[in-house]
């Protein structure tokens, strides 16, 4: 069923997705997520049964993606940053090594995230297969000097080719190397699970639809984020929504041919793109490659060496860690790089949908924290000019005795506005000399709620009672529209679009002569 996945998914995706490197196909997240899931609705021993719940499943995670991309949703991957990326790219590199060491020395393996992988390998590390090590470092050393010295050349295919042909060996094959499993020959039969509809409750419809929503959102991540790490690699940029198109269209045909839900996995995406894949025919010529292998070489790959595979895996997964970008965001910004921290650690303790998850979430409550208790700049003029900037960042900036210029650099809400108005009032009462009007510059706050209204009213009416003039300038439309809702302009006067930050100043000097003039 995943070699189907893989036939059938990368023709569909080829012809209706967005990214150039994405292979398409089963991924370890949604087949431990069915596997866990299904059993408790097929009951007893039933294969058939078993099979059309899966194509049913299927099929309606291509419904839910039509209907992701009819209501437009893609906006989801705006929560995913780029930061994010750099932390996901490390941690699941991490996570994809962890899952291929314990083939790569022979052992079980085991544990459900990267440290309880570590953990078990480390006790059973006295149970190496030496076999499959010398094996494995082997493979290794191989793909390293193609990749050294043949690059652009199918190096990964080149070793699997040769560890086929070795496996022949009589000598080789009394190694006991684990292999690939034995695949079943022939092309898949185009249906679904329709036959079982009527036969099923309404709480099984329940649990069948549950399940259909976590793989879901299991594949849109998993694949968006795979996709948008290549992109980067390589400069181009990737349409989610057209993702979303692409992946309903996998995923129904992969419903009909018997295969289960189907996402863009980074693993197999790494392997394409090490393998030298440049656009979406490379997933044509892979279906090609499986649909020739089903009907006519399914034997040659019974004595696949499993370390073989894994050492592929390791070699693709490498390029995925970047720790030059992480060195930059510790440099540019301290945000972003404990954004990419919060990621990276994240992926490592939960695996790496939980991790995206729970990245994503940490990512949107820095954001809100800093948002939270946003700077607030109070304005001198500079000098020779009719422009205002923040003094603390230029000292030498001119001062307008009397006069409190401020700007808030960033939108005002519900959250924030007790934090300004602390602030601006700390730093009315904190002047030496009397304050005769305060201006708010408006132009970095683009929006605001009704408590950012209510706020500046509620400003006003405070120094007013301390005979302080408050007027505000370079309002936003919507901002000026909420104001003169809130009758904000009844308080003070029409709100002008044509005012700036300097006229607005040079008018309160005027109802109210303060020492130092601005013309």
């Amino acid at each position: 069923m995943g070699l189907f996945c893989y036939l059938l998914g990368g023709l569909t995706y080829a012809i209706f997705g967005s990214s150039r490197h994405l292979a398409i196909g089963p991924t370890s997240a949604i087949s431990l997520l069915l596997g866990l899931t299904l059993p408790r609705l097929v009951g007893a021993d039933d294969p058939s049964r078993y099979l059309a719940l899966v194509s049913l499943v299927t099929f309606l995670v291509a419904l839910l993606f039509w209907g992701a991309w009819a209501l437009r949703l893609n906006v989801m991957v705006n929560f995913f940053s780029d930061s994010l990326l750099v932390g996901f790219k490390i941690g699941a590199a991490l996570v994809i090594v962890s899952t291929q060491l314990p083939k790569l020395i022979g052992v079980t393996g085991g544990g459900d995230n990267f440290f309880e992988r570590i953990l078990l390998l480390a006790r059973q590390a006295g149970g190496v297969h030496w076999a499959v090590l010398v094996c494995s470092v082997g493979a290794i050393m191989l793909l390293f000097i193609g990749e050294k010295f043949l690059p652009g050349r199918p190096t990964a295919f080149m070793v699997v080719s040769l560890s086929l042909v070795m496996a022949e060996i009589p000598g080789f094959a009394g190694l006991n190397l684990p292999e690939a499993r034995p695949v079943q020959a022939g092309l898949p039969h185009l249906t679904w699970g329709r036959s079982i509809l009527p036969g099923l409750t309404l709480q099984e419809w329940r649990e069948l639809i549950q399940l259909a929503f976590a793989c879901f959102l299991l594949a849109f991540i998993e694949s968006i984020s795979a996709a948008r790490v290549f992109a980067a690699k390589y400069g181009y940029e990737v349409d989610a929504r057209q993702e979303m198109l692409a992946l309903g269209q996998v995923n129904w045909v992969a419903a009909l041919g018997q295969g289960f839900p189907s996402a863009g996995g980074l693993s197999q995406t790494a392997v394409n793109e090490k393998a030298g894949a440049r656009t979406p025919l490379a997933l044509v010529v892979a279906s090609a490659g499986i649909a020739m292998i089903l009907l006519f070489f399914t034997g040659v790959f019974r004595h696949l060496p499993q370390a073989v595979l894994a050492a592929v895996v390791l070699m693709a997964v490498k390029g995925l860690v970047d720790i030059r970008e992480l060195r930059h965001l510790w440099r540019a910004s301290r945000l972003d790089f404990h954004a990419a921290l919060a990621a990276f650690v994240g992926v490592l303790l939960f695996g790496i949908l939980d991790g995206v998850i729970v990245a994503t979430i940490l990512s949107l409550l820095m954001v809100l924290a800093r948002t939270a208790r946003p700077h607030v700049a109070f304005l001198g003029r500079i000098p020779g000019t009719r422009r205002f900037s923040d003094r603390a960042r230029h000292p030498d900036n001119e001062t307008l005795p009397g006069i409190l210029a401020f700007r808030v650099e960033s939108s005002l809400y519900y959250f924030n506005v007790e934090h300004v108005l602390q602030t601006v009032l700390a730093e009315v009462n904190g002047v030496k000399a009397p304050c005769k009007a305060v201006v708010c510059d408006l132009s970095t706050s683009p929006n605001i709620d009704l408590a950012g209204a209510r706020l500046l009213i509620r400003l006003r009416d405070i120094l007013t009672a301390q005979g302080v003039r408050f007027a505000v300038a370079e309002a936003h439309g919507e901002v000026r529209d909420l104001l003169r809702a809130e009758g904000f302009e009844a308080r003070e006067g029409h709100i002008s679009r044509k005012e700036s930050l300097a006229a607005a100043i040079q008018r309160l000097q005027a109802a109210e002569p303060v020492q130092g003039n601005l013309v």
